[in-house]
């Protein structure tokens, strides 16, 4: 099933949509089935990771522009009076001298009492197999019915329906006929239900059109037909030109505010030649936040750090990102990890507490996680906010994120974020310990492809295998 160099091997016959930069051989793994314990660590598996504002920063050349504006705190929920409803967007550069917001970001700590030990360990079961390129697992909430529903998107164009493990028949929304997937990073990324989805029946997906251009789609239900979507009923909120076929980032999630957060990437090529991620003027290389509460397209929410920035987008809640391959919030503290796949050296995963206020730069293409990327050495790195973790391509070459676990079936893996490596199959844990720093542990070595993360209504988490089209369950090792 694997050769001996398992990460060529699944770069040329299988082509994730993540993978942007050159990755290294690494060891193979056996082959796996179930696993049921946990592989001895590397020397170097676990290390402690210093907070992400006090690493010993690079010589600066020059001070960058301050901003013009302090963003505002967020408020709790949407508004109830939205500004005026924004349409469909094309992005297009206007100007790549406008300041940007560099507030860094000090990292709330959330400490769980009484940690469970570090690093737990931890096994995969598979729970369903079948799918044809796999590439995120959702849940839609809970609905008072009883009822476990799973959310399967496949890179094609459709979305799976699983009931109490119960694969559906029928795909819960089929569009594969206005999804362009032929290149590796393309396809049908992701979906997002509302808070209110069970009573509003609306949902959200990000795909790559027939051109390779990015969508950001509503749908809505079928009338009496809560196992189906309607095709038909597609509303475009936002077309984003993309002007190369890798890097299209697709994460879409509803943060704790209610607000929409879309995952954009640098739009491709490699180094960013474009110069999009440090551009406020584009939504490429950004993580945006809009407020789709409202009956038009969207709106800007009121609170959003570059809104009265002339020339910037309204959208932007972030900025500084290569790839996202996968970002999600606590479900508990509100605390967001975002997971950017890098160029040819260096992964990391990006944090931003749930007190920010938005505004965050994270480095690229000034930095490749910790490392100065452009130029080469002496990058000024004032005011980015650096990773709190990273590795290097002997370990793997495209980072997938995963969930902070807050399920209570294993207590043992109680606040552990949990994420892996496309290319070498690894899975990590990371955790912010009581006194704040961030420890980072190897946690299992797989023989699967990790496209994306899953979590259920109940905070368990599943692992999305592309290559063979089988979903796991991730549980604590005996």
């Amino acid at each position: 099933m694997i050769s001996s160099h398992r990460v060529l091997y699944h770069l040329t016959l299988f082509g994730l949509l993540v993978l942007g930069a050159a990755c290294n051989p690494v060891v193979p793994a056996s082959p796996l089935s179930v696993v049921t314990s946990q592989p001895t660590p590397s020397p170097t598996a676990s290390r402690t990771l210093g907070s992400p504002q006090s690493p010993t920063p690079e010589p600066t050349a020059s001070q960058p522009a301050a901003p013009t504006t302090a963003p505002s705190a967020p408020s709790a929920t949407p508004t109830a009076q939205p500004p005026s409803p924004t349409s469909a967007i094309s992005t297009e550069p206007t100007s790549s001298a406008i300041p940007v917001p560099t507030l860094t970001p000090q990292p709330a700590l959330s400490p769980i009492p009484q940690q469970p030990a570090f690093p737990p360990a931890i096994a995969l079961e598979p729970v369903l197999s079948g799918f044809r390129a796999p590439v995120y697992l959702t849940h839609a909430g809970q609905d008072g019915s009883g009822v476990s529903r799973l959310f399967v998107v496949e890179k094609v164009g459709r979305i799976s329906l699983v009931e109490n493990g119960v694969l559906q028949p029928t795909p819960f929304l089929d569009i594969s006929d206005r999804v362009g997937s032929q290149a590796s990073e393309q396809g049908l990324l992701s979906v997002a239900f509302p808070p209110d989805f069970a009573d509003s029946g609306l949902l959200y997906v990000d795909y790559t059109d027939l051109q390779g251009d990015t969508v950001i789609a509503r749908y809505e239900l079928l009338a009496g037909d809560p196992r189906r979507a309607d095709p038909g009923s597609e509303q475009k909120l936002l077309q984003i030109d993309q002007p190369a076929a890798n890097h299209n980032g697709g994460q879409l999630q509803f943060g704790p505010d209610g607000y929409l957060y879309i995952g954009m990437g640098d739009g491709g090529a490699a180094g960013d030649p474009w110069g999009n991620a440090q551009n406020p003027g584009v939504l490429l290389g950004k993580l945006l936040r809009i407020d789709v509460s409202g009956a038009g397209a969207y709106t800007a929410p009121d609170d959003n750090p570059w809104l009265d920035q002339p020339g910037a987008r309204p959208e932007l809640w972030a900025v500084g990102l290569r790839n996202p391959w996968r970002f999600s919030f606590d479900r508990v503290t509100g605390d967001l990890y975002i997971a950017d796949v890098g160029q040819n050296v260096y992964e990391e995963i990006d944090f931003q507490p749930a007190s920010s206020a938005g505004g965050e730069n994270y480095g690229w293409d000034v930095m490749e996680g910790e490392h100065c990327f452009e130029p080469s050495s002496g990058c000024n790195t004032q005011g980015l906010a650096l990773p709190i973790a990273e590795y290097d391509h002997g370990q793997g070459c495209s980072v997938t994120g995963g969930y902070l676990y807050r399920g209570a079936e294993y207590p043992q893996m109680a606040g552990v974020y949990l994420f892996g490596d496309y290319c070498s199959g690894i899975i990590w844990g990371l955790r912010q310990a009581t006194g704040g720093e961030w420890q980072m542990a190897f946690l299992l070595d797989t023989d699967i492809s990790i496209s994306s993360f899953g979590e259920d209504a109940a905070g368990e988490i599943y692992v999305v295998s592309y290559r063979e089209g089988t979903i796991y369950h991730l549980v604590a090792a005996p």
